[in-house]
């Protein structure tokens, strides 16, 4: 299932699949205009599923008289790749049995200093069509229990009961409802326990060409299927396919807004800092309908 000689440029993987005539594409699915960001809130409060919270205080609050004007300034920093914040990852992220995506040896791109291969700046920005699977919509549920997986047979089912097929380049949004499971229940230890993914799924959207997965999790359903190994989805996305992977989406305002336009396929716009060796960034997604 390997993608590694698919393209040249192979730092930018699937996003390859990525044209002027796949946004145009995408452009015509809007209709009414209406913008959902599909971001978690900047999370500074310590808990069982943010172990290094995000920093944010002020550095400047404007008591100066003169001159003006005043300023207020404030510092943000966080280590992202984790379960708390909306991130990107790049190709850089991930390796298995010491390769990144291509057969790059990670040792050999990836340093204190940061990535020289598979870079979040490599990967550029994704306009392009999004489309969401609502699996607990149409299992007729609130949410996916942690530990429970997504097999090819239930994306579709998704697929027919919901008007949509995942096709070549497309952003392939899961939402399981953790958010507003975490926000009912309360949070919980999602590196052990999470809905996502089965691998038997990904040859499926392998097949489909998709350009970018993501999830209000990390798309891995835990425990893992895969003995010895925490996370196989990131594996065969990351490095098999060459796809980037969005975590920790909110996805109840997109889910919201698919229900009331009965429309889940959407122009989707994802735009990572430009960070010149970074493995990833995070993200503010943004749905247009």
């Amino acid at each position: 299932m390997k993608a590694w000689d698919a393209w040249d440029d192979r730092g930018r993987g699937a996003w390859n699949r990525l044209t002027p005539a796949t946004t145009a594409a995408a452009a015509g699915l809007v209709r009414t205009g209406r913008s959902v960001p599909t971001a978690l809130p900047w999370n500074t409060e310590a808990e069982v599923d943010n172990r290094r919270p995000a920093l944010h205080y002020m550095t400047d609050l404007g008591v100066r008289e003169a001159p003006e004007p005043a300023t207020n300034k404030d510092f943000l920093a966080v280590d992202f790749h984790g379960k708390s914040v909306t991130h990107l990852d790049a190709l850089s992220h991930i390796a298995y049995r010491g390769e990144l995506f291509g057969g790059v040896a990670s040792a050999a791109a990836v340093d204190a200093a940061g990535a020289r291969f598979g870079t979040v700046a490599e990967l550029g920005h994704f306009v392009g069509r999004g489309v969401l699977l609502d699996l607990p919509a149409v299992l007729g549920v609130p949410w996916l229990e942690p530990g429970e997986a997504v097999y090819p047979e239930q994306i579709l089912e998704a697929e027919a009961r919901l008007g949509i097929r995942i096709g070549e380049a497309d952003a392939v949004l899961l939402r399981t409802g953790h958010k507003r499971r975490r926000d009912e229940l309360g949070p919980w230890d999602s590196s052990e326990l999470s809905a996502g993914f089965h691998t038997s799924a990904m040859p499926l959207l392998a097949e489909r060409g998709i350009a970018l997965l993501g999830s209000d999790g990390d798309s891995d359903v835990r425990p893992s299927p895969t003995p010895g190994i925490h996370s196989p989805i990131h594996i065969l996305a990351l490095t098999a396919l060459g796809v980037p992977l969005l975590d920790n989406l909110d996805l109840e305002a997109l889910a919201l807004t698919a229900s009331e336009t009965g429309r889940y396929e959407f122009l989707f716009a994802v735009a990572p800092l430009d960070v010149p060796a970074g493995t990833g960034s995070p993200v503010n997604p943004i749905a247009v309908f």
